[in-house]
């Protein structure tokens, strides 16, 4: 039989053993990457691995004739000119689905495949190219923000024009944690737009809608049924993310 001293001693054990608990889980909730990382770990392995992996975000009928970016220690530069007005890149974190507030921003391991056509290379294109100027020049989240807002009244940054868009439909894009994607999609721009208007976030919608901060920019993600090489994706009834974040990152209770 448990004494009275017996018992208080388990329950101090209990305790303890949550406490533990509480706090490993506190630390799997820090950032990865509180902060930027050097600067080589952002860049790719060489400019010809770079330059195959951007052109797998479109469809090689589309990507083939597409010029190329390819991210330097400065800045993006031209790799490859194209001939279509497509242009075809890697995405690194800070065009990561949850603006300047994702908790993966600075992660060096993400990597988005994105081919923008003419009307997204003249309006969408810019900006990022401009963040990543910023970014490697060290500036600060919040330095950046100010410079984008700034850059918004200025009107420097233009709003979409009609029909700017971007393919995503790479397979061998890496998200913020290691793991390849799995949803591929097509990216349509518009200046500020009600979601209720496109049936977007809604139970069964093929449709994702993100409000952009501080840019006044709706994007719209719709999901397609295969990758840029033609291969079939499966996308169950159980996979229906409610954000770009969970398109790119992941969707709770489905294993990575």
């Amino acid at each position: 039989m448990r004494t009275g001293r017996q018992r208080m001693i388990e329950l101090y054990g209990l305790a303890f053993l949550l406490g533990a608990i509480g706090t490993a889980c506190g630390g799997d909730a820090k950032l990865a990457y509180p902060v930027m990382a050097p600067i080589e770990q952002y860049l790719g392995e060489n400019a010809s691995a770079e330059i195959a992996l951007a052109r797998t975000a479109a469809p090689p009928s589309i990507s083939g004739d597409a010029s190329v970016l390819v991210l330097g220690k400065h800045g993006y530069e031209t790799a490859e000119e194209g001939k279509n007005g497509f242009v075809c890149l890697v995405w690194r974190s800070w065009a990561g689905p949850g603006g300047f507030d994702d908790p993966d921003f600075w992660s060096p391991k993400f990597r988005a495949p994105i081919c923008f056509n003419p009307a997204g290379v003249r309006t969408i294109l810019p900006p990022y190219i401009e963040r990543t100027k910023w970014v490697l020049a060290g500036a600060s989240k919040t330095a950046m923000i100010d410079r984008t807002r700034a850059a918004l009244a200025s009107h420097q940054i233009a709003m979409p024009e009609p029909g700017a868009m971007a393919f995503m439909l790479s397979r061998e894009g890496i998200k913020a944690d290691g793991q390849h994607f799995r949803h591929p999609h097509v990216m349509i721009y518009f200046a500020h737009t009600d979601s209720a208007d496109w049936g977007a976030n809604l139970h069964g919608s093929p449709i994702v809608a993100e409000q952009a901060a501080p840019e006044p920019i709706t994007t719209f993600d719709v999901y397609v049924p295969s990758w840029s090489d033609g291969t079939p994706v499966f996308m169950g009834p159980t996979i229906e993310p409610q954000s770009r974040r969970e398109i790119l990152v992941g969707v709770t209770g489905i294993s990575r």
